[in-house]
């Protein structure tokens, strides 16, 4: 199959020869797999200076030799080995790689990409337009994302122009939901999703065009996509919250007054939030917890104060009710919980709004852990990184002592009497 017989190309492929076809094989792969030029071995030992005088049919006494590539083709050619360089070099490992053909090849089809928009943008109305060459020069600067190939970049971008041109039309009067204008652009409702290539394409246009900066989070983008009048997602994402009384005579309003009063939980979406007007009495403070379990209790309890969830996370939704109510004059006290990831939490919370530690002292997990040993329930190791607690430089040391991770479940009877 190599085209070389056993007992020559186990000679071939002896450790005395071993560093003589790696430095071949990355000269032919770096000078279009010719045999031109020459190469140079240092440090040769006794072994290898004995294979490659036999090989190269001369002897050598140095420890350093110098190969040129064409008297050694023309050697192999004449030998019993009876093949060229690249053909020896091929039969001893892996095919070659042309690499400087595949530089070439790289390079004409990044050109492609690019030339394929610039293409598309002459030919489109956007030509001419001051910010659509900025686009396109971020763009080319930006470079094509790691696996994505030249053909679905040059359709992406494509699809990008078209997408713009529609939303900059100055004649257009309609508003759309982006998955619709997804599926009639490109046929998938979600190809303009959050984090899609097409969607940063198109956001980054929208800024440009409007002399805005590309936005960094959910919210922002959300009002990117209103300013060309594309309606996004606002129904699918929800906050929990429980007990808001917030005044006002839209219906919205007396809404949440009315579930307060019969001690139900409500979830907000992004759209209730536009149009909600959420003034609460000044000076309110509203209790913020980690775990959808507290609203259920707190609600269960009949509990009077304000509370809001971040389910684990703090959404964009979530974080977009909390600024409401911080632009409302609340205050807010937050609870989560006693691990590491409740902790990185907890500081984000607390930061941001200026918020109480609300039964997160290091003397609070404390006692929770030794009153959960004395019920003899089972512990929860504590896993992961610690993490400093803003508001108590003893609470980590605390729990990296004891080892123990505590779920706010573990606090819940304590966190009901005080929302009570």
């Amino acid at each position: 199959m190599s085209g070389l017989q056993a007992a020559t190309r186990d000679w071939l492929a002896g450790p005395g020869l071993a560093r003589l076809w790696a430095a071949v094989r990355k000269r032919l792969e770096g000078n279009g797999v010719q045999a031109t030029g020459s190469l140079r071995l240092t440090a040769v030992n006794s072994r290898e200076r004995a294979d490659l005088s036999l090989l190269l049919g001369k002897p050598l006494t140095g420890t350093a030799v110098t190969v040129r590539l064409d008297a050694l083709d023309a050697r192999l050619c004449a030998s019993a080995v009876g093949l060229g360089l690249r053909d020896v070099v091929e039969a001893l490992g892996p095919p070659l790689t042309d690499r400087r053909a595949a530089r070439a090849g790289a390079t004409a089809q990044r050109e492609h990409v690019w030339a394929s928009l610039t293409a598309s943008l002459d030919a489109s109305p956007l030509a001419g337009q001051e910010w659509a060459r900025r686009w396109s020069d971020g763009l080319r600067r930006a470079g094509v994302p790691r696996g994505v190939t030249p053909d679905t970049a040059v359709l992406t971008l494509r699809q990008a122009v078209r997408i713009l041109t529609t939303l900059l039309d100055p004649e257009r009067a309609d508003t759309r939901g982006r998955g619709e204008l997804a599926a009639l652009a490109t046929g998938s409702a979600h190809s303009l999703d959050d984090g899609t290539w097409l969607a940063r394409l198109v956001q980054r246009g929208i800024a440009l065009a409007h002399d805005a900066d590309v936005p960094g989070d959910a919210a922002g983008r959300r009002a990117l996509w209103r300013l060309v009048s594309v309606s996004p997602d606002e129904v699918s994402s929800t906050v929990l919250t429980y007990g808001l009384r917030p005044v006002g005579d839209g219906w919205r309003e007396r809404a949440l007054r009315e579930r307060a009063d019969q001690h139900a939980e409500t979830h907000l979406t992004p759209r209730d939030l536009l149009d909600l007007r959420l003034q609460l009495p000044a000076g309110t403070v509203v209790h913020v917890c980690e775990n959808p379990r507290v609203v259920q209790a707190a609600a269960d309890a009949a509990c009077t104060r304000p509370l809001v969830c971040t389910s684990g996370s703090a959404a964009t939704v979530v974080r977009t009710l909390l600024d409401a109510l911080a632009a409302a004059d609340c205050r807010f006290a937050y609870h989560g919980d006693f691990d590491w990831p409740g902790i990185t939490l907890a500081n984000r919370i607390i930061r941001r709004y200026e918020a109480l530690p609300w039964r997160m002292a290091a003397a609070d997990y404390e006692r929770l852990v030794a009153l959960r040993r004395a019920d003899g329930v089972p512990h929860l190791p504590l896993d992961g990184t610690p993490v400093e607690a803003d508001w108590d430089p003893g609470l980590a040391p605390a729990m990296s002592a004891l080892g123990i991770a505590l779920h706010e479940e573990a606090t819940l009877d304590l966190l009901v009497e005080d929302l009570a």
